[in-house]
């Protein structure tokens, strides 16, 4: 909740707190999966190596496979924020083995991290190649992702679907990455998300080099709606 309103501070030290709760309630792997979530929180702020040193963390000892996984995705994601594009393509290949791989669906106990990405690894690629320069490679594989999420994931469909807005927009497709937009624009008041308003303004920027389109210019009053970060936490 703190870091969806936009306080990194609280959220790490909440994560924190919650981390070491796991261990002493003898749930070990809860709490390095805690490196993760702080991972996720210095992503969104910017913070490249922050964020791979926290990622690598978690992928050492014995931790089940699904969250080496998805350690390693938070690493590539690292490694795209500074445009290390082999460091980020070996990570997610590493990402890929742990996720798909026999004993990561053996694992007992509730599912850790997202239950509505069909193919978690497929959805990062698309997120990092953004990020690596690549936006024609992201915007074709965040739309064929994206296809999947279930109708009801407002809240994920909102997060990386704004990223997919922004892969088209700066490939040149800005009609089609308005009308993106447009759509997930109405879902914002029912999942308010600090970290997907972050990638709104991005739009926003990004739009702006267009503004003698019309989608552009209709679609700029509500994209101005757009809350900026505050200190409220």
């Amino acid at each position: 909740m703190a870091q969806e309103a936009g306080g990194s501070g609280a959220a790490l030290q909440w994560t924190g707190e919650a981390a070491d709760l796991a261990r002493a309630g003898g749930a070990p792997h809860l709490g390095s999966y805690g490196l993760v979530r702080r991972a996720l929180v210095t992503l969104h702020d910017g913070n490249a190596a922050s964020t791979i040193t926290l990622a690598r963390l978690a992928q050492s000892g014995g931790l089940p496979p699904r969250m080496r996984g998805l350690a390693a995705q938070r690493e590539a994601q690292g490694h795209a924020l500074v445009g290390d594009e082999r460091a980020c393509l070996r990570s997610l290949d590493r990402a890929r083995t742990l996720l798909t791989g026999d004993s990561a669906h053996d694992e007992a106990g509730p599912t850790i991290g997202t239950t509505h990405v069909s193919d978690p690894a497929a959805m990062t690629t698309g997120w990092c190649l953004y990020d690596l320069g690549r936006p024609n490679a992201a915007a074709e594989l965040l739309d064929r992702e994206c296809g999947r999420l279930p109708s009801h994931a407002l809240r994920t469909r909102t997060r990386y679907g704004f990223r997919r807005s922004l892969a088209h927009a700066t490939s040149g497709e800005v009609e089609h990455a308005c009308t993106i937009a447009g759509e997930l624009l109405g879902m914002m008041p029912a999942v308010p998300s600090a970290t997907v308003n972050s990638d709104v303004r991005r739009l926003a920027r990004e739009l702006s080099r267009s503004r003698s389109s019309w989608p552009v210019r209709d679609l700029q009053p509500a994209l101005a709606q757009v809350p900026t970060p505050t200190q409220g936490w």
